[in-house]
C-alpha cells in the first residue's frame, strides 16, 4: 500500500508526488479536514518541472511507446 499527498482544486485531484499505479488499480482516497495554502501549491509547481506535462499523458498509449522506435525504423527501412 502506498500513501501520497495531494490536494483538490475544486475540479480535479492533484498529487504532489508521482503515482506508481497501474490501469484499473483500485485506490482509496481519504479527504482530510486540513487545507493547503494557495502559496504552497504555487511553490510546489514552480520549484519543479517534474510532472508538468502529466495532464497531457495518455496511459492507453504507454504500451505502444515501448515499440514505437522499432516500428518507425521498420516502416522507414523495411524488414531486411
Amino acid at each position: 500500500m502506498l500513501a501520497l499527498q495531494g490536494y483538490y482544486d475544486g475540479k480535479t485531484i492533484h498529487t504532489l508526488e508521482k503515482i506508481h499505479a497501474q490501469k484499473n488499480q483500485k485506490l482509496i482516497i481519504t479527504v482530510l479536514d486540513e487545507f493547503i495554502e494557495d502559496s504552497d501549491v504555487t511553490e510546489t509547481h514552480q520549484t519543479t518541472a517534474r510532472g508538468s506535462l502529466a495532464s497531457y499523458a495518455n496511459p492507453d498509449l504507454w504500451e505502444k511507446e515501448q515499440t514505437a522506435w522499432e516500428k518507425a525504423v521498420t516502416k522507414k527501412y523495411g524488414n531486411d
